[in-house]
């Protein structure tokens, strides 16, 4: 289910009563435009509220081993984020196996399984000792990534945002609120495809952790409320063709699980 089609979501969640109400003020006040664009939400666990989301940004080779496998040195040497365009958020209720379309384009599809942090703050600057203060939520996501795109883009030095940054590209679950469940400094994370066991690795493995990331990118942005950001994927990427099912954990969130179509 994607962004354009969330009635599906789940019974508790009211995202056709909530999409379509303004703020109080707000209507008379918005500008003329010759046609509509679709906003981007995410479902939040125990509310009728959804999540508005601003940016998705995303952190490169952020656990040693999958850096070693992507052939980079897996030191701390400063952290490099990407961003993906909001439309792709694929919205995945718990419990269901969602169809998720094989792209275009590509011959090499491949999965990487990651924990999202949801901001409901943000600022310049951000001190690593306050930057957890600004994550809302947590959530399980899936970075797909079109890797022969992405490489080839690599290999001639051209920008590789075709390699991630697509439609679909950003599948998550609902937002867990922080306050209700902590936060995530540690904890098994694991992806399966057909019940084999591809990926298999621990929070406490990130070579930056959430909080770093946060610091490290708003020195680089001004990070706002409504921003999203995938924490990089542990090692074992691999590629995935129609008919195979996806399915990913983080001790702590519901599995998210999607079939290749």
């Amino acid at each position: 289910m994607d962004r354009r089609s969330m009635i599906n979501t789940t019974a508790t969640m009211a995202v056709g009563a909530v999409a379509g109400c303004a703020l109080p003020g707000t209507a008379s006040q918005a500008p003329k435009t010759p046609f509509s664009v679709a906003d981007t939400f995410i479902p939040i666990v125990g509310s009728e509220m959804m999540f508005p989301v601003r940016r998705i940004y995303c952190i490169g080779r952020n656990y040693a081993a999958h850096a070693r496998e992507m052939g980079s040195d897996p030191n701390r040497e400063p952290p490099f984020f990407f961003q993906k365009p909001t439309d792709a958020i694929q919205n995945v209720p718990p419990g269901t196996v969602a169809d998720h379309p094989y792209p275009s384009l590509t011959k090499n599809y491949h999965y990487e399984v990651e924990l999202v942090a949801a901001l409901h703050k943000g600022g310049r600057d951000i001190p690593v000792e306050r930057a957890l203060d600004c994550v809302y939520a947590y959530a399980l996501g899936l970075d797909m990534t079109r890797r022969d795109l992405q490489r080839a883009m690599g290999d001639e030095k051209k920008p590789w945002e075709i390699g991630k940054s697509f439609d679909r590209s950003a599948p998550i679950g609902p937002l867990h609120v922080a306050d209700a469940i902590g936060h995530f400094t540690k904890g098994g994370i694991w992806l399966k495809v057909n019940g084999q066991t591809k990926q298999k690795s621990n929070l406490s493995n990130m070579i930056w952790n959430v909080a770093e990331q946060i610091s490290k990118l708003s020195q680089a942005n001004e990070l706002m409320a409504g921003d999203i950001i995938y924490s990089g994927t542990p090692e074992n990427v691999g590629p995935v063709v129609r008919g195979d099912v996806i399915e990913c954990h983080i001790d702590g969130l519901p599995n998210l699980s999607v079939k290749i179509v």
